[in-house]
């Protein structure tokens, strides 16, 4: 690693000055910057420690599941109110990494990066949710921007994220067995921003909504709506992994079993 200065702010106030100093980054689970910082990857002037300010917790309305930025993984794997109220969102964090990447990783942290394999980006533009900042409140479809790029400004602070609670909703995604990252993964849902869905993995600007599939699932919600349903190869990842045509072909098997999997 190279040097840096650490900074713990108590307060969200003194962790947006601290975000002033130049090339200054913030740490929230760490899952993404300690990595890149010991490959030197990122060479910041000052780390900016979130875990002292709190933003944890799950509140659960008629309307919505609203989730502090700082919440784990794991603690929404096994939230019993996001089990009840969105199963699908559940099931999403229960799949991220391993354990230890789910104890320590937060949903924040996961947004705030974008990284075009991550799973959350898939929840948070399928379900229509806000991501609420120290300024302001960005819709999903305005938040994410392309690979590791989102509506963020310089000093912005994600503290909170908004899920509307849909009619029905699933997320399955064919991972890489090494790394657990999504090559295709898909969210289906059906609520009150109508029917959405979306792929992670696949994509080489990260995050998208597949819009054949949802007007195919708007005509009638079955899987067998998406049999013959194309992905387009042009924009799709091809890499050692698996090529853009395999990755096209993944989109419609994993979105079936998504709609199955919703009911």
């Amino acid at each position: 690693m190279y040097d840096f200065a650490y900074e713990k702010p108590a307060s969200l106030a003194d962790a947006v000055a601290a975000l002033g100093h130049e090339d200054a980054k913030v740490i929230a689970g760490g899952m993404t910057l300690i990595p890149v910082l010991k490959q030197r990857l990122n060479k910041p002037s000052v780390v900016v420690d979130l875990s002292g300010l709190g933003m944890t917790g799950i509140t659960v309305t008629d309307e919505s599941v609203i989730i502090g930025a700082m919440t784990t993984h794991a603690t929404v794997a096994a939230s019993a109110a996001v089990k009840r109220a969105i199963p699908a969102l559940a099931t999403l964090a229960g799949l991220i990494g391993d354990k230890e990447v789910r104890h320590r990783g937060t949903i924040g942290g996961s947004l705030a990066n974008n990284d075009p394999a991550a799973d959350y980006p898939s929840a948070a533009l399928a379900l229509g949710a806000t991501i609420n900042t120290n300024t302001r409140s960005i819709n999903a479809d305005d938040y994410f921007q392309g690979m590791f790029t989102t509506a963020l400004e310089a000093g912005e602070v994600i503290t909170s994220v908004v899920f509307p609670i849909p009619a029905k909703a699933a997320y399955v995604k064919f991972k890489n067995p090494a790394s657990r990252y999504a090559m295709v993964g898909v969210f289906v849902a059906k609520g009150p921003a109508g029917v959405r869905v979306t792929i992670t993995g696949a994509g080489q600007n990260g995050v998208f909504r597949h819009i054949g599939f949802e007007h195919a699932l708007a005509a009638k919600w079955s899987a067998d709506s998406l049999t013959g349903v194309a992905t387009s190869q042009d924009d799709l990842n091809s890499d050692i992994h698996a090529s853009a045509e395999y990755r096209a072909h993944l989109c419609n098997v994993v979105a079936k079993r998504a709609v199955a999997a919703a009911g």
